[in-house]
Protein backbone atom coordinates (compact mmCIF):
# COMPACT_ATOMS: atom_id res chain seq x y z
CA UNK A 1 0.00 0.00 0.00
CA UNK A 2 2.43 2.17 0.65
CA UNK A 3 4.56 1.40 -2.64
CA UNK A 4 1.49 2.44 -4.54
CA UNK A 5 0.78 5.59 -2.42
CA UNK A 6 4.20 7.01 -3.10
CA UNK A 7 3.90 5.66 -7.19
CA UNK A 8 0.84 7.74 -7.31
CA UNK A 9 2.00 10.36 -5.53
CA UNK A 10 5.30 10.40 -7.70
CA UNK A 11 3.17 10.07 -11.15
CA UNK A 12 0.81 12.91 -10.34
CA UNK A 13 3.93 15.36 -9.24
CA UNK A 14 5.76 14.34 -12.70
CA UNK A 15 2.95 15.04 -14.89
CA UNK A 16 1.87 18.15 -13.23
CA UNK A 17 5.61 19.31 -13.33
CA UNK A 18 5.21 18.88 -16.98
CA UNK A 19 2.35 20.67 -17.54
CA UNK A 20 3.42 23.71 -15.63
CA UNK A 21 2.81 26.98 -16.93
CA UNK A 22 4.82 29.92 -17.42
CA UNK A 23 3.68 31.82 -14.79
CA UNK A 24 0.87 33.54 -16.02
CA UNK A 25 2.75 35.41 -18.10
CA UNK A 26 1.32 36.53 -21.93
CA UNK A 27 3.15 34.72 -24.95
CA UNK A 28 5.50 37.14 -27.16
CA UNK A 29 6.52 35.39 -30.42
CA UNK A 30 9.78 36.07 -31.64
CA UNK A 31 8.20 38.67 -34.42
CA UNK A 32 6.55 40.40 -32.04
CA UNK A 33 10.61 41.17 -30.93
CA UNK A 34 12.13 41.96 -33.97
CA UNK A 35 9.18 44.58 -34.42
CA UNK A 36 9.76 46.16 -31.02
CA UNK A 37 13.80 46.02 -31.34
CA UNK A 38 13.21 48.03 -34.86
CA UNK A 39 11.39 50.88 -33.22
CA UNK A 40 13.14 50.74 -29.64
CA UNK A 41 16.38 49.18 -29.74
CA UNK A 42 19.14 51.35 -28.34
CA UNK A 43 21.55 49.74 -29.78
CA UNK A 44 19.89 50.32 -33.29
CA UNK A 45 19.89 53.85 -32.92
CA UNK A 46 23.42 54.96 -33.56
CA UNK A 47 23.02 53.32 -37.39
CA UNK A 48 19.81 55.37 -37.92
CA UNK A 49 21.59 58.72 -37.18
CA UNK A 50 24.23 57.25 -38.93
CA UNK A 51 22.26 56.92 -42.46
CA UNK A 52 20.84 60.73 -41.81
CA UNK A 53 23.94 62.12 -41.33
CA UNK A 54 24.73 60.70 -44.36
CA UNK A 55 21.60 61.87 -46.17
CA UNK A 56 22.84 65.23 -44.84
CA UNK A 57 26.05 64.61 -46.64
CA UNK A 58 24.56 64.70 -50.38
CA UNK A 59 22.46 67.73 -49.65
CA UNK A 60 26.21 69.41 -48.71
CA UNK A 61 27.22 68.13 -51.74
CA UNK A 62 24.83 69.14 -53.96
CA UNK A 63 25.59 72.99 -53.04
CA UNK A 64 28.68 72.30 -54.50
CA UNK A 65 26.96 73.48 -57.53
CA UNK A 66 25.22 76.57 -55.88
CA UNK A 67 27.04 79.90 -56.40
CA UNK A 68 29.64 81.41 -54.45
CA UNK A 69 28.45 85.03 -53.56
CA UNK A 70 30.71 87.05 -51.30
CA UNK A 71 30.65 90.57 -49.87
CA UNK A 72 32.78 92.93 -47.92
CA UNK A 73 32.29 96.41 -46.27
CA UNK A 74 35.05 98.11 -44.37
CA UNK A 75 35.74 101.78 -42.71
CA UNK A 76 39.14 103.03 -42.30
CA UNK A 77 41.33 105.71 -41.29
CA UNK A 78 44.02 107.00 -44.02
CA UNK A 79 46.87 108.87 -42.28
CA UNK A 80 48.50 111.57 -44.42
CA UNK A 81 51.46 110.37 -47.12
CA UNK A 82 54.47 112.14 -48.03
CA UNK A 83 56.66 112.28 -51.21
CA UNK A 84 60.21 112.12 -51.99
CA UNK A 85 63.16 111.83 -54.67
CA UNK A 86 64.21 108.56 -55.92
CA UNK A 87 67.25 109.11 -53.55
CA UNK A 88 64.43 109.84 -50.50
CA UNK A 89 65.24 113.89 -50.52
CA UNK A 90 63.07 116.67 -51.26
CA UNK A 91 60.45 115.71 -48.76
CA UNK A 92 56.42 116.82 -48.98
CA UNK A 93 53.61 116.21 -47.29
CA UNK A 94 50.75 114.80 -48.75
CA UNK A 95 47.43 115.30 -46.99
CA UNK A 96 44.93 112.54 -47.76
CA UNK A 97 41.11 112.94 -46.91
CA UNK A 98 41.42 110.66 -43.69
CA UNK A 99 37.72 108.33 -43.94
CA UNK A 100 38.32 105.18 -46.47
CA UNK A 101 35.68 102.99 -47.00
CA UNK A 102 34.77 100.28 -49.39
CA UNK A 103 32.28 97.56 -50.64
CA UNK A 104 32.15 94.86 -52.70
CA UNK A 105 30.20 92.15 -54.19
CA UNK A 106 31.66 89.32 -55.78
CA UNK A 107 29.72 86.15 -57.53
CA UNK A 108 31.34 82.83 -59.35
CA UNK A 109 29.32 80.51 -61.06
CA UNK A 110 31.11 76.79 -61.68
CA UNK A 111 30.38 75.60 -64.76
CA UNK A 112 33.50 73.21 -65.57
CA UNK A 113 35.03 71.81 -62.21
CA UNK A 114 36.49 68.32 -63.99
CA UNK A 115 33.82 66.17 -62.43
CA UNK A 116 34.91 67.18 -58.88
CA UNK A 117 31.27 68.19 -57.83
CA UNK A 118 29.18 65.61 -59.71
CA UNK A 119 31.58 63.08 -58.02
CA UNK A 120 31.64 64.75 -54.60
CA UNK A 121 27.81 64.50 -54.84
CA UNK A 122 27.63 60.20 -56.31
CA UNK A 123 30.46 59.43 -53.60
CA UNK A 124 28.04 61.21 -50.81
CA UNK A 125 25.03 58.98 -52.60
CA UNK A 126 27.59 56.02 -52.09
CA UNK A 127 28.09 57.05 -48.56
CA UNK A 128 24.72 56.69 -48.02
CA UNK A 129 24.18 53.19 -49.85
CA UNK A 130 26.87 52.25 -47.13
CA UNK A 131 25.28 53.49 -44.26
CA UNK A 132 22.17 51.79 -45.09
CA UNK A 133 24.06 48.57 -45.86
CA UNK A 134 25.87 48.81 -42.12
CA UNK A 135 22.30 49.77 -40.62
CA UNK A 136 20.93 46.37 -42.24
CA UNK A 137 23.76 44.73 -40.48
CA UNK A 138 23.44 45.84 -36.96
CA UNK A 139 19.76 45.23 -37.27
CA UNK A 140 20.25 41.78 -38.27
CA UNK A 141 22.89 41.47 -35.34
CA UNK A 142 20.17 43.00 -32.84
CA UNK A 143 17.70 40.17 -34.06
CA UNK A 144 20.01 37.23 -34.32
CA UNK A 145 21.49 38.22 -30.56
CA UNK A 146 17.61 38.34 -29.66
CA UNK A 147 16.57 35.17 -31.33
CA UNK A 148 19.53 33.40 -29.02
CA UNK A 149 18.37 35.22 -26.03
CA UNK A 150 14.46 34.27 -26.96
CA UNK A 151 15.55 30.19 -27.39
CA UNK A 152 18.01 29.88 -24.45
CA UNK A 153 14.84 30.89 -22.42
CA UNK A 154 12.84 28.64 -24.01
CA UNK A 155 15.33 25.71 -23.26
CA UNK A 156 15.96 26.60 -19.44
CA UNK A 157 11.95 27.48 -19.10
CA UNK A 158 11.89 23.40 -19.72
CA UNK A 159 15.19 22.84 -17.52
CA UNK A 160 13.05 24.28 -14.93
CA UNK A 161 10.14 22.27 -15.21
CA UNK A 162 11.85 19.37 -15.15
CA UNK A 163 13.89 20.39 -12.51
CA UNK A 164 11.18 21.80 -9.99
CA UNK A 165 9.31 18.27 -11.29
CA UNK A 166 12.36 15.94 -9.86
CA UNK A 167 12.43 18.29 -6.38
CA UNK A 168 8.20 17.92 -6.15
CA UNK A 169 8.62 14.06 -6.81
CA UNK A 170 12.16 13.97 -4.38
CA UNK A 171 10.44 15.91 -1.53
CA UNK A 172 7.28 13.02 -2.00
CA UNK A 173 10.14 10.20 -2.25
CA UNK A 174 11.45 11.69 1.53
CA UNK A 175 8.14 12.29 2.70
CA UNK A 176 7.02 8.49 2.41
CA UNK A 177 10.72 7.41 3.59
CA UNK A 178 10.45 8.97 6.65
CA UNK A 179 7.17 7.36 7.18
CA UNK A 180 8.78 3.93 6.63
CA UNK A 181 12.01 5.14 8.97
CA UNK A 182 9.83 5.12 11.50
CA UNK A 183 8.23 2.14 11.00
CA UNK A 184 11.86 0.65 10.52
CA UNK A 185 11.72 -0.33 6.71
CA UNK A 186 13.76 2.42 5.63
CA UNK A 187 17.38 3.64 6.52
CA UNK A 188 18.67 6.68 7.58
CA UNK A 189 21.27 6.64 5.03
CA UNK A 190 18.68 6.55 2.13
CA UNK A 191 17.29 9.48 3.75
CA UNK A 192 20.13 11.57 3.67
CA UNK A 193 21.04 10.86 -0.08
CA UNK A 194 17.73 11.93 -1.11
CA UNK A 195 18.04 15.23 0.99
CA UNK A 196 21.42 15.63 -0.29
CA UNK A 197 19.86 15.14 -3.73
CA UNK A 198 17.13 17.69 -3.32
CA UNK A 199 19.43 19.99 -1.86
CA UNK A 200 21.53 19.65 -5.51
CA UNK A 201 18.35 19.96 -7.06
CA UNK A 202 17.17 23.46 -5.44
CA UNK A 203 20.48 25.08 -5.49
CA UNK A 204 20.47 23.93 -9.67
CA UNK A 205 16.86 25.86 -9.53
CA UNK A 206 18.45 28.81 -8.11
CA UNK A 207 20.76 28.44 -10.75
CA UNK A 208 18.24 28.15 -13.72
CA UNK A 209 16.32 30.93 -12.71
CA UNK A 210 19.00 33.27 -12.75
CA UNK A 211 19.93 32.13 -15.18
CA UNK A 212 16.23 32.76 -17.15
CA UNK A 213 16.30 36.26 -15.28
CA UNK A 214 19.77 37.54 -16.78
CA UNK A 215 18.48 36.06 -20.50
CA UNK A 216 15.09 37.78 -19.79
CA UNK A 217 16.77 41.35 -18.90
CA UNK A 218 19.23 41.44 -21.70
CA UNK A 219 16.29 40.22 -24.64
CA UNK A 220 13.94 43.28 -22.65
CA UNK A 221 16.99 45.84 -22.86
CA UNK A 222 18.12 44.83 -26.29
CA UNK A 223 14.56 44.83 -27.72
CA UNK A 224 13.53 48.15 -25.96
CA UNK A 225 11.09 46.60 -24.00
CA UNK A 226 9.50 48.25 -21.02
CA UNK A 227 11.47 47.49 -17.46
CA UNK A 228 9.72 44.65 -15.62
CA UNK A 229 8.30 42.64 -18.61
CA UNK A 230 8.46 38.94 -18.41
CA UNK A 231 9.16 37.24 -22.06
CA UNK A 232 7.61 33.48 -22.27
CA UNK A 233 8.42 32.04 -25.78
CA UNK A 234 5.96 30.88 -28.22
CA UNK A 235 5.71 27.25 -27.63
CA UNK A 236 4.17 26.87 -31.69
CA UNK A 237 7.47 28.15 -33.16
CA UNK A 238 8.33 24.27 -32.65
CA UNK A 239 5.49 23.30 -35.26
CA UNK A 240 7.20 25.22 -37.81
CA UNK A 241 7.62 23.84 -40.88
CA UNK A 242 11.20 24.94 -42.01
CA UNK A 243 12.79 24.42 -45.64
CA UNK A 244 15.51 22.17 -46.48
CA UNK A 245 16.62 24.04 -49.48
CA UNK A 246 20.51 23.07 -50.83
CA UNK A 247 23.69 24.44 -49.61
CA UNK A 248 24.12 26.27 -53.20
CA UNK A 249 20.35 28.22 -53.01
CA UNK A 250 21.75 29.40 -49.50
CA UNK A 251 24.65 30.81 -50.52
CA UNK A 252 22.94 32.46 -53.69
CA UNK A 253 20.82 33.98 -51.26
CA UNK A 254 24.07 35.44 -49.47
CA UNK A 255 25.01 36.69 -52.64
CA UNK A 256 22.50 38.66 -53.10
CA UNK A 257 21.39 39.56 -49.69
CA UNK A 258 24.25 39.52 -47.07
CA UNK A 259 25.11 42.93 -45.49
CA UNK A 260 28.62 41.60 -45.40
CA UNK A 261 28.92 41.49 -49.19
CA UNK A 262 27.10 44.61 -49.11
CA UNK A 263 29.33 46.97 -47.33
CA UNK A 264 32.05 45.47 -48.75
CA UNK A 265 31.12 45.98 -52.39
CA UNK A 266 30.07 49.39 -51.32
CA UNK A 267 33.83 49.90 -50.18
CA UNK A 268 34.97 49.18 -53.37
CA UNK A 269 32.13 51.93 -55.19
CA UNK A 270 33.34 54.41 -52.59
CA UNK A 271 37.36 53.39 -53.40
CA UNK A 272 36.78 53.71 -57.28
CA UNK A 273 35.00 57.23 -56.69
CA UNK A 274 37.73 58.44 -54.54
CA UNK A 275 39.62 58.20 -57.64
CA UNK A 276 37.75 60.15 -59.51
CA UNK A 277 38.17 62.91 -57.36
CA UNK A 278 41.85 62.71 -57.44
CA UNK A 279 41.67 62.99 -61.69
CA UNK A 280 39.44 65.69 -61.26
CA UNK A 281 42.24 67.71 -59.28
CA UNK A 282 44.29 67.43 -62.39
CA UNK A 283 41.63 69.49 -64.23
CA UNK A 284 40.69 72.91 -65.20
CA UNK A 285 37.88 74.80 -63.34
CA UNK A 286 35.77 77.15 -64.80
CA UNK A 287 33.02 79.33 -63.64
CA UNK A 288 31.03 82.81 -64.39
CA UNK A 289 32.26 85.62 -62.78
CA UNK A 290 30.95 88.86 -61.70
CA UNK A 291 31.54 92.44 -59.04
CA UNK A 292 30.57 95.00 -58.08
CA UNK A 293 32.96 97.27 -56.10
CA UNK A 294 32.84 101.01 -54.85
CA UNK A 295 36.19 102.02 -53.06
CA UNK A 296 36.60 105.60 -51.32
CA UNK A 297 38.51 107.76 -51.30
CA UNK A 298 41.00 107.53 -54.94
CA UNK A 299 44.14 107.40 -53.63
CA UNK A 300 45.70 106.50 -57.57
CA UNK A 301 45.89 109.89 -57.93
CA UNK A 302 48.06 113.02 -56.11
CA UNK A 303 46.45 114.87 -54.70
CA UNK A 304 43.97 111.98 -53.84
CA UNK A 305 40.75 112.65 -54.85
CA UNK A 306 38.26 112.70 -52.40
CA UNK A 307 35.52 110.93 -54.21
CA UNK A 308 34.31 107.23 -54.37
CA UNK A 309 34.94 105.13 -57.65
CA UNK A 310 32.39 102.28 -58.54
CA UNK A 311 32.84 99.72 -60.94
CA UNK A 312 31.80 96.74 -62.18
CA UNK A 313 32.70 93.63 -64.07
CA UNK A 314 31.30 90.19 -65.69
CA UNK A 315 33.28 86.97 -67.35
CA UNK A 316 34.28 84.01 -67.39
CA UNK A 317 37.28 82.67 -64.94
CA UNK A 318 39.32 79.78 -65.28
CA UNK A 319 41.81 78.57 -62.81
CA UNK A 320 44.32 75.76 -63.44
CA UNK A 321 46.53 74.04 -60.47
CA UNK A 322 49.61 73.25 -62.16
CA UNK A 323 51.40 71.77 -59.47
CA UNK A 324 48.59 69.13 -58.87
CA UNK A 325 50.66 67.61 -62.59
CA UNK A 326 52.84 66.48 -60.29
CA UNK A 327 51.55 66.44 -56.65
CA UNK A 328 48.28 64.18 -57.60
CA UNK A 329 50.53 61.45 -58.27
CA UNK A 330 51.25 60.16 -54.83
CA UNK A 331 47.31 60.84 -54.11
CA UNK A 332 46.11 58.99 -57.09
CA UNK A 333 48.79 55.98 -56.77
CA UNK A 334 47.58 56.12 -53.09
CA UNK A 335 43.19 55.57 -54.22
CA UNK A 336 44.47 53.36 -56.51
CA UNK A 337 45.86 51.05 -53.91
CA UNK A 338 42.80 51.60 -51.89
CA UNK A 339 40.66 50.59 -54.70
CA UNK A 340 42.79 46.87 -54.70
CA UNK A 341 42.51 46.56 -51.07
CA UNK A 342 38.92 47.20 -51.03
CA UNK A 343 38.69 44.50 -53.93
CA UNK A 344 41.07 42.13 -51.68
CA UNK A 345 38.42 42.59 -48.91
CA UNK A 346 35.49 42.33 -50.94
CA UNK A 347 37.21 38.15 -52.32
CA UNK A 348 37.69 37.87 -48.25
CA UNK A 349 34.20 39.24 -47.66
CA UNK A 350 32.83 36.67 -49.86
CA UNK A 351 35.14 33.39 -49.27
CA UNK A 352 34.35 34.26 -45.47
CA UNK A 353 30.29 34.33 -46.17
CA UNK A 354 30.93 31.02 -48.03
CA UNK A 355 32.42 29.74 -45.35
CA UNK A 356 29.68 30.16 -42.69
CA UNK A 357 26.83 29.47 -44.78
CA UNK A 358 28.64 26.21 -45.41
CA UNK A 359 28.74 25.63 -41.64
CA UNK A 360 25.72 26.56 -40.84
CA UNK A 361 23.85 24.42 -43.39
CA UNK A 362 25.55 21.56 -41.63
CA UNK A 363 24.68 22.19 -38.32
CA UNK A 364 21.42 23.00 -39.76
CA UNK A 365 21.02 19.03 -41.24
CA UNK A 366 22.68 17.76 -38.12
CA UNK A 367 20.32 19.38 -35.98
CA UNK A 368 17.56 17.01 -38.10
CA UNK A 369 19.47 14.11 -37.71
CA UNK A 370 20.07 15.20 -33.54
CA UNK A 371 15.93 15.55 -33.55
CA UNK A 372 15.80 12.04 -34.69
CA UNK A 373 18.26 10.56 -32.51
CA UNK A 374 16.37 12.57 -29.63
CA UNK A 375 13.12 10.96 -31.04
CA UNK A 376 14.22 7.56 -30.38
CA UNK A 377 15.88 8.12 -27.23
CA UNK A 378 12.32 9.40 -26.06
CA UNK A 379 10.75 6.12 -27.26
CA UNK A 380 13.44 3.66 -25.53
CA UNK A 381 12.71 6.17 -22.27
CA UNK A 382 8.86 5.44 -22.45
CA UNK A 383 9.69 1.90 -23.00
CA UNK A 384 11.95 1.53 -20.27
CA UNK A 385 9.71 3.71 -17.72
CA UNK A 386 6.80 1.63 -18.62
CA UNK A 387 8.94 -1.68 -18.18
CA UNK A 388 9.88 -0.47 -14.54
CA UNK A 389 6.55 0.63 -13.73
CA UNK A 390 5.25 -3.07 -14.57
CA UNK A 391 7.97 -4.67 -12.78
CA UNK A 392 7.96 -1.86 -9.77
CA UNK A 393 3.63 -3.08 -9.76
CA UNK A 394 4.79 -6.62 -8.81
CA UNK A 395 8.06 -5.74 -6.03
CA UNK A 396 10.57 -7.00 -9.09
CA UNK A 397 11.91 -2.91 -8.95
CA UNK A 398 12.79 -0.57 -6.04
CA UNK A 399 11.45 2.94 -6.35
CA UNK A 400 14.65 4.14 -7.21
CA UNK A 401 14.60 2.44 -10.12
CA UNK A 402 11.02 3.82 -10.60
CA UNK A 403 12.33 7.56 -10.01
CA UNK A 404 15.19 6.90 -12.46
CA UNK A 405 13.58 5.99 -14.77
CA UNK A 406 11.03 8.57 -15.06
CA UNK A 407 14.18 11.00 -14.56
CA UNK A 408 15.19 9.47 -17.83
CA UNK A 409 12.26 9.99 -19.46
CA UNK A 410 11.66 13.87 -18.26
CA UNK A 411 15.54 14.14 -19.58
CA UNK A 412 14.74 12.44 -22.74
CA UNK A 413 11.44 14.68 -23.45
CA UNK A 414 13.54 17.86 -22.13
CA UNK A 415 16.13 17.15 -25.04
CA UNK A 416 13.79 16.59 -27.62
CA UNK A 417 11.96 19.96 -27.45
CA UNK A 418 15.94 21.53 -27.53
CA UNK A 419 16.44 19.30 -30.22
CA UNK A 420 13.72 21.10 -32.11
CA UNK A 421 14.64 23.99 -30.75
CA UNK A 422 18.09 24.15 -32.32
CA UNK A 423 16.89 22.92 -35.71
CA UNK A 424 15.17 26.58 -35.28
CA UNK A 425 18.32 28.54 -34.10
CA UNK A 426 20.57 27.04 -36.90
CA UNK A 427 17.59 27.82 -39.34
CA UNK A 428 17.40 31.36 -37.68
CA UNK A 429 21.45 31.39 -38.19
CA UNK A 430 21.22 30.28 -41.64
CA UNK A 431 18.81 33.69 -42.31
CA UNK A 432 21.53 35.64 -40.18
CA UNK A 433 24.50 34.27 -42.11
CA UNK A 434 22.37 35.31 -45.56
CA UNK A 435 21.00 38.33 -44.86
CA UNK A 436 17.34 37.35 -44.50
CA UNK A 437 16.57 37.08 -40.68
Amino acid sequence: MNNLRLLTGLLSVLVSGVGVCAYGQSVITLEEIFETAEANSAQLRPSVTAQTEAEREISVARSGRLPDISTSLSFSYIGDGFTTKRNFSDYQKAPIPHLGNTLSVNINQPIYTGGAVTSAIELAGLKLTAARYATDFQRDNIRFRLTGFYLDIFKYNNLRRVVEGNISAARKVLQEMRSRYEQGTALQNDITRYELLLSNLELQLVKINNTIDILNTNLVTTAGFSDGTVIVPDSTILTRSLPKEGVACWQGEAEVNSPMLSLARSGVDISRKSESLVRAERLPKIGLQAGWSIDGPILVEVPPINRNLSYWYVGVGINYNISSLYKSNKSLARSRVETQKALEQLEATREEVTLAVNADYVRYLEAYEELKAQQKSVELAERNYRTTFTRYSVDMALITDMLDAANSKLEAEQQLVNARINIIYYYYKLLFTTGKI
